[in-house]
C-alpha cells in the first residue's frame, strides 16, 4: 500500500532542512515553531526513520534526511509547477517585477531562465539589476534577489534555493602557450587571476597549505564579470562557476582535484509583499527554474 504524506509536513521538512532550526523553518513558512517541530516528529512516525539530530545548534539532517531531500525537492518542484499554472499567464498575472542579482547572475545565469519565464508569464514585465546590495530589497528598490549569501534582516525572507558550484578554468590558448599543470604545485608556476581587495582565492590556497601573496596573480580584479573575460581572452587560469564556463567551449576545466567550495544561492524576498500574486509567481518560477540552470549537464 502506498504510504500518503501531508504536503505540508513535506514543506516543514524542506524549510528544516534549508534553514538549519525549527525557528528558522518557522519563519521562513510564517508557521509556529511547535507546529515544526510537530510536523517533523509526525514524518518521523509515519517513515519510520530518524530525520534530525536536535543539538543545541539547530537541527542537524541525517543521512536518511539528506537522501530523501532530492524526492522533497521534486514534490516540491510539483507543487510550484501546479501553483504556477493557477497564479500564472490563465489567471492574468501581469505588471513589473524588479529582480537584483550579482553579474555573474544577471548576465549569464537569468537570461535563458527569463526567457522561459516570459513564455510562461507573458503579462509580466522583468527589471534586471546586477547588484550585491541587500538594501535593495530593505528600501523596496527591488521586490526579488538573488544572492550567494543568507540575508539576516528579520525582515527579509529567504529560501536557499541552490549551489553555485565551482572549477579551475583556462582557456585552449592559453593552455597551448603554457602547458596544462597536472598537479596542484604546478598551478603556482602559471600565470594566474585573482582578486584585488577581496581576499577570497588567497585563503582558498592558504586552506590547502600553499600560501601565496597578492603578486602571485597576474591579473586582479574584483570585477566578476571582468574576471570572466580574463579567463576568456587567454590572460591566466581562474576560478569560475561551472555555469559560466560552459558557455565558452574553448574555456576548459583542469585540475579536477581542485575542489573550491560550492557558493550556496539564495532566493529572497520582503516579507510584506511576498504574498503579492506577480511577485509570488515570478518568486515560485526562478525558485524552480533556477536550480534547474545549474544542473545542466557541462560539455565535454
Amino acid at each position: 500500500m502506498k504510504q500518503r504524506f501531508d504536503w505540508s509536513l513535506i514543506q516543514s521538512f524542506l524549510a528544516a532542512l534549508d534553514q538549519g532550526s525549527l525557528l528558522g523553518a518557522a519563519k521562513a513558512l510564517n508557521a509556529s515553531q511547535p507546529t515544526i517541530g510537530r510536523h517533523i516528529a509526525e514524518l518521523e512516525s509515519q517513515l519510520g526513520v530518524v530525520l534530525f539530530e536536535r543539538t543545541g545548534r539547530g537541527l542537524l539532517p541525517s543521512a536518511t534526511a539528506l537522501r530523501l531531500a532530492e524526492s522533497a525537492r521534486a514534490m516540491e518542484a510539483g507543487a510550484d509547477q501546479l501553483a504556477r499554472s493557477v497564479s500564472g499567464a490563465e489567471a492574468g498575472v501581469s505588471g513589473t517585477v524588479r529582480i537584483t542579482a550579482s553579474q555573474p547572475v544577471a548576465c549569464v545565469l537569468l537570461p535563458p531562465v527569463l526567457a522561459r519565464m516570459r513564455q510562461a508569464l507573458p503579462a509580466v514585465q522583468v527589471e534586471l539589476v546586477a547588484s550585491n546590495e541587500v538594501t535593495n530589497l530593505l528600501r523596496r528598490e527591488a521586490d526579488i534577489a538573488l544572492r550567494m549569501m543568507q540575508p539576516t534582516q528579520a525582515s527579509l525572507v529567504a529560501k536557499r534555493i541552490g549551489k553555485v558550484a565551482l572549477g579551475t578554468y583556462a582557456h585552449r590558448d592559453y593552455l597551448r602557450r603554457r602547458g596544462t599543470p597536472r598537479q596542484l604545485v604546478e598551478l603556482l608556476q602559471h600565470e594566474l587571476i585573482g582578486n584585488d581587495r577581496h581576499e577570497d582565492i588567497l585563503r582558498g590556497f592558504a586552506a590547502m597549505g600553499y600560501p601565496v601573496a597578492r603578486e602571485q596573480f597576474a591579473f586582479r580584479t574584483d570585477d566578476l564579470m571582468a574576471y570572466w573575460e580574463a579567463v576568456r581572452s587567454g590572460l591566466g587560469i581562474g576560478f569560475v562557476g561551472h555555469y559560466m564556463a560552459r558557455t565558452d567551449p574553448d574555456v576548459v576545466g583542469i585540475l579536477p582535484m581542485l575542489q573550491p567550495p560550492d557558493l550556496p544561492i539564495w532566493l529572497t524576498v520582503h516579507r510584506e509583499i511576498r504574498t503579492n500574486q506577480r511577485i509570488r509567481a515570478v518568486y515560485d518560477f526562478l525558485a524552480d527554474a533556477v536550480p534547474e540552470a545549474l544542473q545542466t549537464p557541462l560539455r565535454p
